[in-house]
């Protein structure tokens, strides 16, 4: 790397660890410790993107979140697209590539843009692509929107993960601030929960030489984490980002890259008693022409890659400021060898204490930059008087700004507090919470780091006496810093300078857009905000939101409080939708539910599946050398030809009990319930009050006052809340009780032609003939030596028997039923071919047919709408809805002319395959072993009518001819299930 980049000694870097990695396709080398950032910064790598819009050259800006210009995307075994290069971390075999770019940011055919910059200005699109048609253009404005692409495939090694927690403190941020409340709270016993997005605790103290009791501030961090690591009631947590503050002081944060147990990101759900924000203060940029040139950084990110990393950004330099903390960046800037041309400070004043800071160094005070130089890198900036006179030019290869700083209230906004603008710092800060949270140091407006202690310890004293504790007093340690003055300038008025003026640097928002939005009239800020997308997408207004405030403030000559600010919306910095999902492996937080024979299951090789209410169940059963079609149809075969046994345990079953029961099965049923004998049953449906389809299921008689009644597994604890409710609030006099029995009794089910053979091989007591033991008929007695009950129902229209036993039963029952069925050519049976065959049958399936807006008659479901009943939920609904008299989505069966050609699930039908509205949809497909055919369901208008017609599915670049049929593809009389 070259050495005039890297300084020789300094830094929190390990320069025994040599890594290598590659951007943009060319090897670079760093040091453990670095950031993508400050290694490319090493190697003199200044070019490292193109802007979003415009194309244009664009540079490192930042150090931390907070990276407006560059983001890359990562290849490799943690793909991932979209990341700050500032936040990382360096390791060896890093391989990154600029978004938005091709081929390469040095080269950029998208720079073409730029030709054409003064006919694409903000809302350029609402008013250009209007005529002729909108969808005309679609297609290839939705190829050039967004920035990476999503990743192909899954990360080839580790696992996302997701836990929950409670604390009585969440404590946002390891700063100052953040570390001293943590300390306060730790030590009076309180559970503490700590999260900070950078790599070390310390926040700005990593960055900066300050003293904390007299030693440097670094030893203070040093001895609170390591005291903090002692204590069981503490979690601490690095590379973590509280990114999202939800209602009941629920928060959520992405710990990235824990390094450990092979968890690539792990998700945390945090309900806290009381919230402390110490996230901090983010420095603002400076408007002003081409302020976005390669080399143009915040002044704060300069005092990072210097003392933190190491790295001179820059040989020759230029700071512009408006406050007080750029001085002491000139000073470490000078201290390590980065030759300082000037100080530009647009005040016409500077505190003594800013000026000591900068002897040796020429301060231009009432003056302002004009313009940067340059193309690929800046190369100078050109220099004026408050009042445009006298004029200069300034070589350099480095600019730094520093506009002020925002305290970070992106959090605090989530949890609806209030904000107000303070004019002793020019930004907003936390005004009024309306949830159980402070904030505390620079993130409260309290940028002094004496103040930051100070602040901290008050907070987490108010939080521990607010959830019942009381601490002992810590001493607060004394400290130095500089007092912050600061005179803000939202813009640089340059005249007739030419060159574009950023806002807002990720989405090319541009000063020029501002002023196009309020002379079309949209003045308030959140209109401005969607009519320029000025501080929208990952950025949520880091670095340029109050510049876009005090722009708007200024040209309508109102105070910045008047103006206000857009909505803070989660997620704070970008999360990826592994770490959302947080997939779940065996016993955690939310552990899965497993029925008694998982563990059979899994020995046998079987594939498992999440089903509702986080059941896992087999999807299916893989021999060696077959496909997953392969496998799915052996398993059909042996059900529709011999016999199949699955697990049906995780089925939702509640038993119910009381006088008014049956009265009650009336009501939440569309047919009738109260008139089934003991021992018999029948199949319903629930409605929802608008006449929806809330649920199917069965209903058993177990004898006059007694009732068994089945409900789907993912929508299980919905109807049981359900049936609460109607019984707790609008039926209280019913008599009427009910226990969910889903976990109290398993069941194995075997189906199929010979499933009466082999349940009469396992020994039942039970008289098995068709006239003793009809379909939907219930009888208990010894199945294999074990206390059973029996249930004649069918999901697969086979002939099916399933039979319920004690949990603890079931294993050995299980296995006694595949040794006796092994005669029978049995075959343990997945979900998968429990699809297949429903939908050859033509059975409804919730995740399916039901999308929402179809009845029962559109199912062709008639017979179970009782027209005897007086009432039933819903049934006022169905009939409003059904005399409107418009066409209706009724269920069909498909049958593509082609046999041999799938039809995607989702894909919408359409009159002769035309780009037109859909009349329809396909809702399962599936490979049909006794059809030698794929067949399908699909909800298509007028349906019902259309038996025997041709209908055409639309593909993206085809059209599939299907003939519709009734939705029935096998024994559409049912004798195979009433054998």
């Amino acid at each position: 790397m070259p050495v005039e980049y890297r300084r020789a000694t300094g830094g929190r870097i390990d320069r025994s660890r040599t890594l290598g990695f590659s951007f943009n396709g060319k090897r670079y080398s760093g040091f453990a410790g670095d950031t993508l950032a400050s290694a490319l910064l090493a190697n003199g790598v200044s070019l490292t993107a193109r802007s979003f819009k415009y194309h244009r050259p664009r540079g490192i800006v930042g150090s931390g979140v907070e990276e407006p210009a560059t983001l890359v995307e990562l290849d490799g075994e943690h793909a991932s697209g979209n990341n700050a290069v500032t936040i990382v971390p360096l390791h060896d075999g890093l391989r990154a590539r600029s978004v938005n770019c091709w081929p390469s940011p040095g080269f950029d055919l998208g720079a073409v843009n730029q030709l054409f910059a003064r006919f694409i200005p903000a809302g350029f699109y609402y008013k250009t692509f209007k005529w002729p048609d909108w969808h005309l253009f679609e297609p290839s404005i939705r190829r050039a929107a967004g920035l990476a692409s999503a990743p192909s495939s899954p990360p080839s090694e580790g696992r996302f993960e997701a836990r929950n927690a409670h604390a009585d403190v969440l404590i946002a941020g390891a700063g100052p601030a953040g570390l001293m409340a943590a300390l306060v709270a730790a030590r009076a016993g309180a559970r503490v929960f700590l999260a900070d997005e950078g790599s070390e605790a310390g926040g700005s103290l990593l960055s900066r030489d300050l003293q904390i009791d007299g030693a440097p501030a670094l030893d203070w961090v040093a001895n609170v984490t390591a005291e903090l690591a002692s204590l069981p009631n503490v979690i601490h947590l690095q590379n973590t980002t509280v990114w999202a503050y939800r209602e009941h002081n629920l928060l959520i944060a992405n710990e990235r890259q824990p390094a450990r147990d092979g968890v690539i990101e792990r998700s945390w759900r945090v309900r806290a008693k009381q919230v402390i924000c110490a996230t901090g203060a983010i420095e603002r940029s400076i408007v002003f022409a081409n302020n976005d040139r390669p080399g143009v950084m915040m002044a704060s990110a300069i005092q990072s890659y210097v003392n933190r990393y190491a790295v001179r950004p820059g040989k020759r330099a230029v700071l512009f400021t408006t406050n007080d903390s750029a001085y002491s960046v000139a000073a470490d800037m000078k201290a390590t060898g980065i030759e300082v041309a000037a100080i530009v400070d647009h005040r016409l004043e500077v505190s003594p204490e800013a000026l000591a800071l900068a002897q040796g160094i020429r301060v231009l005070t009432g003056h302002v930059v004009t313009r940067c130089k340059g193309h690929r890198r800046v190369r100078g900036i050109t220099v004026a008087k408050l009042d445009g006179s006298s004029v200069t030019d300034i070589s350099c290869d480095l600019v730094g700004l520093s506009g002020g700083w925002n305290p970070a209230v992106h959090l605090f906004s989530q949890s609806r507090g209030s904000l107000r603008y303070d004019d002793t710092i020019a930004s907003f800060i936390p005004d009024q919470p309306a949830q159980p949270t402070q904030s505390a140091g620079a993130a409260a407006g309290l940028l002094h780091l004496s103040e930051a202690l100070a602040s901290g310890a008050e907070a987490a004293t108010a939080a521990l006496g607010a959830v019942g504790l009381a601490g002992n007093r810590v001493e607060v340690p004394a400290a130095t810093d500089m007092p912050y003055r600061i005179a803000p300038l939202w813009r640089v008025d340059a005249g007739s300078t030419k060159g574009k003026a950023f806002l807002d640097i990720q989405n090319d928002v541009t000063l020029d857009d501002v002023h196009l939005a309020l002379r079309e009239g949209y003045d308030n800020v959140e209109h401005v905000k969607r009519y320029t997308t000025g501080g929208m997408g990952i950025d949520q207004g880091k670095v340029g939101n109050v510049n876009i405030i005090g722009t708007i403030a200024l040209e309508q000559d109102r105070p910045l409080s008047e103006i206000g600010t857009t909505t803070f919306r989660s997620p704070y910095t970008p999360v990826s939708f592994g770490s959302v999902a947080g997939l779940r492996e065996d016993s955690v937080v939310m552990p899965y539910r497993h029925t008694p024979v998982t563990a059979w299951n899994r020995a046998q090789g079987a594939v498992m599946y999440e089903a509702g209410a986080r059941w896992q169940r087999p999807g299916y059963f893989p021999r060696a050398g077959e496909s997953f079609q392969d496998t799915v149809n052996r398993e059909c075969r042996a059900v529709r030809q011999a016999v199949g046994v699955y697990d049906g345990s995780p089925l939702g079953t509640f038993e119910l009990k009381g006088a008014d029961t049956p009265a009650f099965l009336d009501l939440i049923y569309t047919n009738i319930m109260s008139n089934l004998k003991p021992g018999a049953g029948r199949y319903g449906l629930m409605l929802t009050d608008d006449g929806l389809i809330f649920d199917d299921g069965v209903a058993f008689r177990l004898d006059e006052h007694r009732w068994l009644i089945s409900a789907s597994t993912g929508h299980a604890d919905a109807v049981y809340q359900h049936i609460e409710k109607l019984l707790q609030v609008d039926h209280p006099q019913w008599q009427v009780h009910i226990t969910p029995v889903t976990s109290q009794c398993s069941n194995a089910t075997i189906c199929g032609p010979l499933a009466r053979d082999l349940l009469r091989k396992l020994g039942t007591d039970i008289d098995l003939s068709n006239e003793s033991f009809p379909f939907m008929a219930l009888r208990e007695g010894q199945v294999a030596g074990v206390p059973a009950r029996v249930i004649r129902v069918s999901f697969t229209g086979e002939l099916s028997y399933e039979i319920n036993v004690m949990p603890r039963h079931l294993p050995d029952l299980w296995a006694r039923i595949i040794e006796a069925g092994a005669e029978f050519g049995i075959a343990p049976v997945g979900s998968e071919a429990n699809h297949v065959l429903r939908v050859e049958k033509g059975f409804l399936s919730l995740g399916h047919e039901v999308d929402g807006t179809v009845d029962a008659f559109d199912l062709g479901m008639n017979w179970v709408m009782s027209g005897k009943k007086a009432d039933f939920i819903g049934k006022r609904a169905v009939t409003l809805r059904r005399a409107s008299g418009k066409p209706r989505r009724e269920l069909v069966g498909l049958m593509p002319l082609d046999p041999m050609r799938a039809i995607p699930e989702g894909a919408p039908l359409t009159q002769n395959g035309a780009k037109i509205a859909t009349e329809g949809l396909v809702t399962a497909c599936v490979w049909s072993e006794v059809n030698q055919s794929w067949v399908a369901l699909a909800l298509l208008e007028n349906g019902h009518s259309r038996h025997g017609t041709t209908a055409h599915v639309r593909l993206q670049d085809s059209v599939i001819e299907v003939k519709v049929t009734a939705p029935v593809f096998y024994d559409p009389d049912g004798k195979k299930l009433r054998s």
